[in-house]
């Protein structure tokens, strides 16, 4: 796979550094099939695309205050953000610091916690903690804004980079999509025969990293965990019978529900998912994607490109680009349904 077919230039005035003050004020971007051109509209003009009995799922994750500052002994400064938790004091953690800490070495945290090394796992460190991680997290912790925020987190960030939806904590970075919703856009849109379901995906911080060889060889990305619910899975059945579109609202909503119909249909999960989607995934679920506009050559834009075609997809960034739309993270968003589309019904579980 080359990584140099998924680049396009973006100047650094569009990626958006602060949200917009409604958050149904951003823009949306439909992509049409068939080379039509796109059409520029607003996300409050999402249920123009959508239609009753048509299915909206979306990532129910929370964000949690994931980066934590510290010191090593040396005086060196650390930054902590957490992958995921995996004790009640042990941690996977990527840090930046000048100098990578050595197996056994120590860092001091804001709050007095003690950290130390334990092990070394690819881009990754094991810490164990001289303490509970939640509690440290809850008081000292940080929102983890993505590194092209170039600002330091305030108190909107606590509220802004968080879905109006999020109930399962355990993210450390925002399942984006879903950021563009208000209560009252999905109130309306219940009212209008639209669906909605909730999965979990927790997003890890690996989805800021760049792709490594290894990934592409292997076709596996960072691990992140997933819950799909024996209730979804009866919704999406319901709808595909009654003749309704599954539209996912994120790229991660779109990575769980594939990751849970792998085996052919889509079934209960509980688990981790290293599922990479590329051009020439065969998708089984997803027909419809609400997304936020992704970095280049990153393994979300391939996932995008995989579902609605690279061709289509890069005329459309080509578009955003000239038309001065908002990227990343507090940016704007698209709208795209799969190509080639797909009608077979998933099973029933029982």
């Amino acid at each position: 796979m080359d990584l140099t077919a998924f680049h396009f230039d973006l100047p650094t005035r569009q990626i958006a550094q602060q949200p917009l003050a409604d958050r149904s004020a951003s823009r949306l971007l439909s992509v049409l099939p068939d080379d039509r051109p796109c059409e520029d509209l607003l996300i409050a003009d999402l249920d123009r695309l959508l239609k009753p009995g048509d299915l909206l799922v979306l990532n129910d994750t929370k964000v949690v205050p994931a980066r934590l500052y510290g010191h090593k002994a040396s005086g060196g400064r650390v930054e902590m953000l957490l992958e995921r938790q995996l004790e009640a004091d042990l941690a996977l953690v990527q840090l930046k610091t000048n100098r990578a800490p050595t197996f056994g070495g120590q860092i001091q945290f804001d709050g007095g916690a003690v950290a130390t090394v334990e092990e070394r796992r690819a881009g990754f460190f094991v810490l164990r903690f001289s303490c509970p991680v939640n509690p440290l997290l809850a008081e000292y912790g940080h929102i983890p804004l993505p590194p092209y925020i170039e600002r330091a987190d305030n108190a909107l960030d606590r509220v802004r980079y968080q879905t109006v939806f999020a109930r399962e904590p355990g993210a450390v970075a925002a399942p984006t999509a879903g950021l563009h919703f208000a209560s009252g856009q999905l109130r309306e849109l219940r009212e209008r025969g639209i669906e909605l379901a909730f999965l979990t995906l927790h997003v890890g911080a690996g989805t800021f990293q760049p792709l490594r060889p290894e990934q592409i060889e292997s076709g596996k990305l960072h691990a992140e965990r997933v819950e799909v619910s024996a209730d979804l899975c009866h919704a999406v059945a319901e709808a595909r019978a009654r003749g309704g579109r599954v539209v996912a609202v994120g790229t991660t909503s779109v990575r769980a529900l594939e990751t849970a119909a792998q085996a052919g249909s889509l079934v209960p999960y509980s688990g981790d998912t290293t599922l990479f989607i590329q051009p020439g995934f065969e998708f089984k679920v997803v027909d419809a994607l609400v997304t936020n506009f992704h970095l280049p050559e990153s393994s979300l834009l391939m996932l995008v490109c995989a579902f609605a075609g690279t061709r289509s997809i890069l005329a459309a960034y080509e578009h955003a680009v000239a038309g001065g739309y908002r990227f990343f993270s507090y940016g704007d968003a698209m709208f795209c349904t799969r190509c080639p589309p797909t009608f077979a019904a998933p099973e029933m579980p029982s």
